[in-house]
């Protein structure tokens, strides 16, 4: 009995196996007169042409270029030796303490900084966009006072400064994700990563009866940026861009050579320091205004 009950479902299953078998050929017939009707090849070449060719066509409005002035004021920074222990060639400030309290040092800030800037940049997405930027800072001042002596006597530090900046940067159009417009601005945000040329000019410290001169020097760092702003069409082709940006510049570096000491009565000959090199943190923010023309 338990043989004839296995039997007859075991038909059942295949009557039913053979139904599905014919349904899969029959939506397969369909399939194929489709595929080799014309109409539906005509269709799918035009489809194909359209997402190949539409690429190419984009690329002639898709590069800009970009240029601007910009107005910096960099944070205060600190001079410090690179090495407070060396004696030959000797630091110069040392690892004690000043006047102060506070450990030897120079302290000071910037004079608001003027830069030009030149981008070159490719659009690929419409919210997203990569440029070589290039910006060049003629020459600004470092106005700070030194701690070796009772904070009331005159011990006054000055050097002028000039950087070169070269990055790749990255921009993202937050209207294009979502972001609603500002009236008739978009709002944008960006970043990149470079290096940085900065030269420091010779440093006079000046003290009651001296004046310290510490030789100046070049030195290339990384550098980054982050920056955030709004843009305006203004033409067909013309977008004028109005930027927040913060910009670290990494070291500036004093030369590790010859300095001296320079009496200003000249009751004595300057007396030559072989001085081991100092460094401070450059970095601040600023705004940028700058047009863009797509070509």
């Amino acid at each position: 009995m338990l043989l004839q009950d296995w039997s007859r479902v075991f038909a059942r299953l295949s009557a039913q196996g053979a139904g599905s078998t014919r349904i899969c050929i029959n939506r397969a017939r369909v399939v194929g007169r489709i595929i080799r009707n014309p109409r539906f090849t005509s269709l799918l070449t035009l489809t194909a042409t359209a997402i190949l060719l539409r690429p190419v066509a984009a690329i002639a409005e898709e590069f800009y270029l970009r240029a601007g002035v910009g107005l910096d004021r960099p944070e205060e920074t600190r001079f410090t030796d690179k090495d407070c222990m060396s004696l030959a060639p000797a630091a110069l400030y040392g690892c004690g303490r000043g006047g102060d309290g506070a450990p030897l040092r120079s302290s000071g800030d910037f004079e608001t900084v003027t830069g030009f800037e030149l981008g070159l940049g490719y659009t690929i997405t419409q919210a997203l966009r990569l440029e070589v930027l290039l910006e060049y800072r003629p020459s600004f001042a470092f106005d700070g006072r030194a701690n070796f002596l009772d904070p009331s006597r005159r011990q006054s530090v000055s050097a002028d400064l000039s950087t070169r900046l070269g990055m790749l940067a990255a921009y993202s159009d937050l209207t294009e994700v979502g972001v609603p417009k500002l009236g008739p601005f978009s709002p944008f945000i960006g970043a990149g990563i470079g290096a940085a040329q900065v030269k420091i000019d010779e440093t006079s410290m000046a003290f009651p009866r001296t004046t310290t001169l510490v030789p100046g020097d070049s030195h290339t760092n990384l550098a980054w940026m982050l920056t955030a702003g709004l843009d305006l069409s203004v033409a067909e082709q013309m977008t004028l861009d109005l930027a927040w940006r913060y910009t670290d510049y990494g070291d500036i570096e004093t030369a590790g050579a010859g300095g001296r000491v320079v009496w200003r009565d000249g009751s004595r000959e300057p007396l030559v320091l072989d001085l081991a090199p100092t460094q401070a943190k450059l970095r601040g923010h600023g705004l940028r205004l700058s047009l863009r023309y797509t070509f």
